[in-house]
Formats: C-alpha cells, sequence, structure tokens
C-alpha cells in the first residue's frame, strides 16, 4: 500500500474542512432525493447520480445532497425536494435527467423555483 504524503494530506483536510462547514450549517442549498422502492424503481438514483457528478464535477461545496425514504406518492417518483436558503423548500415531481438539471440550475444556483415541475412549496406540517 502506498505511503500517504502531505498533499494528500492537505486535500483530505481541505475535503472534510468542506464536509464541516456543511455540518455547521453554512450552505446555499440542500437536495433530497427521495429514494423509496418506488422512487428507486422509477429512476431516483440516475437523478441521484446526476446530481453527485454535476455537484463534483463543478466542484460545488456549499450544496447538500442527501436522500429520504419514499414521499407517499408513488405515482409521481422520482421526486426531490430543494430547499435554497432563506425560501420555502420546494418538492418536485416525475423528475428525469432533463428537468433535474433545469432545477439544478435555475433553483440550486439561481435562487429561482421550477414552479411548471412544481408539486407544492412550504413544508410539510400537521395541522393541530
Amino acid at each position: 500500500m502506498p505511503k500517504i504524503s502531505i498533499e494528500d494530506l492537505k486535500k483530505i483536510k481541505e475535503r472534510e474542512r468542506g464536509r464541516m462547514i456543511l455540518r455547521e450549517g453554512e450552505y446555499r442549498a440542500k437536495i433530497t432525493v427521495h429514494m423509496g422502492t418506488c422512487g428507486i424503481a422509477a429512476g431516483a438514483r440516475e437523478v441521484m447520480t446526476l446530481f453527485r457528478d454535476v455537484i463534483g464535477q463543478r466542484d460545488i461545496d456549499d450544496v447538500i445532497l442527501t436522500n429520504s425514504g419514499c414521499a407517499g406518492l408513488c405515482a409521481k417518483e422520482p421526486m426531490i425536494t430543494v430547499e435554497v436558503k432563506g425560501q420555502s423548500p420546494v418538492k418536485y415531481i416525475l423528475v428525469d435527467r432533463e428537468k433535474a438539471m433545469r432545477i439544478f440550475e435555475d433553483h440550486v444556483l439561481g435562487g429561482k423555483p421550477v414552479e411548471e415541475y412544481a408539486l407544492a412549496k412550504g413544508s410539510e406540517t400537521a395541522a393541530t
């Protein structure tokens, strides 16, 4: 096994520092890909991979990409939720690669929701 160089350690330090900043809440946006069985069957894995690849290729360190289980609307999968700092979350439905890229450019990076792909805006809370 090769030895780790000083340069390797510096790269690891910078990568981990970026992750710590995200955990402390200093991020522009959060993308949640709903990855229940129905979502995966409908193509959620491909959507997740697309977001991961774009974020990595562009070296974006202020966007969190995460997943969750089923959102409860199997017929509308793949679904994602985008939370841009200072805005209400938006849930998108029937997301394919083309829609995902537009959502990423317009909403995640640009701060402007793509209304024609959106199911709902705002948090899901139960009335008490």
